[in-house]
């Protein structure tokens, strides 16, 4: 199964390059991905002239499978209301069958209008617990900010306030991959299980401690999964290839993630 993972498009931005992006986009239809993930920071600053250029670009993408959320971006100037109006519902749940693989994702907004930090939210988590709940052969969790800082970004200011529980209940959900954007620098985090995998900005000169513009390509096989970055027109490289399941003792779970989350909070057994 392949998955190619895109943020920060930033269209709009004074650093935004159309070329760039044309170039991501043909080169992931070339792949022929089996979903493709759009990890927020669509747009520059939510503006209505913004999103139509985002979704006119968007749309020559070949994947039928898409799931997108917004990021602290595309919240500025009521801009999470042009978000839902031009691709849909800020939080959506999905189970696909890609590949031969049941696959779970729970993608979430994680922005808040007019802030640059961001939030899951505890009124959220029964909600993502449920979304994960049941048989999946792999299970995808969405959000634009980060859970963990970021080498090389500066200064660590804006990730999820609620990092701690989220990471928590995604343990406790058996997630498998977190797919994000935001700090323009790509990069892989195995942690309690789990892969953290952030993709750069693809289609912008706003860059930080990764010097070009870059998305990801994410590979699940039967026994491992590898994180492939693309830097749009140039090199290739893999940011790792990790075991499909971790070793049972880094991946104790509740054994109902549901329950625990659906009564008071995420400290509630």
């Amino acid at each position: 199964m392949l998955i190619a993972q895109i943020s920060d498009i930033h269209v709009g931005s004074g650093r935004f390059r159309p070329d760039l992006l044309r170039i991501a986009i043909e080169e992931i239809n070339a792949a022929e991905p089996d979903l493709v993930v759009v990890a927020g920071d669509i747009t520059d600053d939510g503006y209505g002239d913004q999103y139509p250029e985002a979704q006119v670009a968007l749309s020559r993408l070949d994947c039928p499978n898409r799931v997108l959320v917004p990021g602290n971006h595309d919240a500025r100037n009521v801009g999470d209301v042009r978000f839902e109006d031009t691709f849909g519902p800020r939080d959506s749940r999905h189970r696909m069958r890609l590949d031969g693989l049941d696959v779970a994702i729970v993608a979430v907004d994680s922005s808040k209008p007019d802030l640059d930090e961001g939030q899951i939210g505890r009124e959220h988590y029964p909600w993502i617990a449920e979304g994960f709940s049941g048989a999946a052969d792999l299970r995808v969790f969405v959000c634009h900010h980060h859970l963990v800082a970021i080498p090389g970004t500066g200064r660590d200011r804006n990730q999820l306030m609620d990092a701690g529980d989220v990471l928590a209940l995604l343990r406790d959900c058996h997630n498998d991959i977190v797919l994000s954007g935001h700090r323009h620098v790509p990069y892989l985090w195995p942690i309690a299980g789990m892969y953290l995998v952030h993709s750069g900005t693809v289609s912008t000169t706003r860059t930080r401690g990764f010097p070009d513009s870059a998305y990801n390509l994410v590979r699940v096989a039967d026994e491992q999964i590898e994180v492939e970055l693309r830097v749009p027109g140039g090199v290739r490289h893999s940011l790792g290839r990790y075991p499909r399941n971790w070793p049972e003792a880094l991946t104790a779970r509740a054994a109902d993630p549901f329950t625990r989350f659906s009564r008071g909070g995420p400290l509630a057994r």
